[in-house]
């Protein structure tokens, strides 16, 4: 598999499954932390992989791949592999995907500007940075017809 049609590297795409369902197991014991919970990066960092470390040696131990998953973590969370980055891009891909469709949904009253801004310039592959600026695309869009629906309600309010 490479990241992109331009990419001449070759990712390990069963490395990313076991990484994208691993990266997110310490979620399980601190939560979700998003950009407006306020903590910091190296608290967050520390929070997980106690939770990780909790997880991997003191309830499986020596069985079940525990040294396996607390290695792909860790390559997660550092972040410098090619898998790693495509797994971070592909997390913060659905991240904004997700807040996209809470916007849309019309029942969100919030600004979700905050996940958009996160993502802005922390891209680690080109399909990552090619598929959000897609995303950011229609979200703009969506942004522009709403605001055009909005000001044929107001023109009709104003001649009626």
């Amino acid at each position: 598999f490479a990241a992109s049609e331009d990419d001449s590297m070759s990712i390990d795409t069963n490395k990313c499954i076991q990484m994208a369902l691993v990266h997110d197991l310490a979620e399980a014991t601190v939560g979700d932390i998003t950009p407006y919970c306020g903590v910091s990066d190296q608290d967050k960092h520390q929070m997980e992989l106690d939770a990780m470390t909790k997880l991997t040696t003191g309830l499986l131990g020596t069985a079940m791949g525990a040294e396996r998953i607390l290695s792909l973590w860790k390559e997660y969370e550092q972040g410098t592999t090619e898998e790693a980055k495509l797994v971070k891009d592909m997390d913060k891909l659905e991240m904004i995907l997700q807040a996209l469709e809470y916007e849309q949904d019309g029942e969100n009253k919030k600004s979700l500007d905050g996940f958009f801004d996160s993502t802005r310039g922390k891209w680690r592959t080109k399909i990552g940075e090619a598929w959000g600026k897609e995303i950011e695309s229609r979200r703009q869009k969506k942004d522009q017809e709403q605001a055009g629906e909005k000001r044929k309600r107001d023109d009709k309010e104003a001649t009626s």
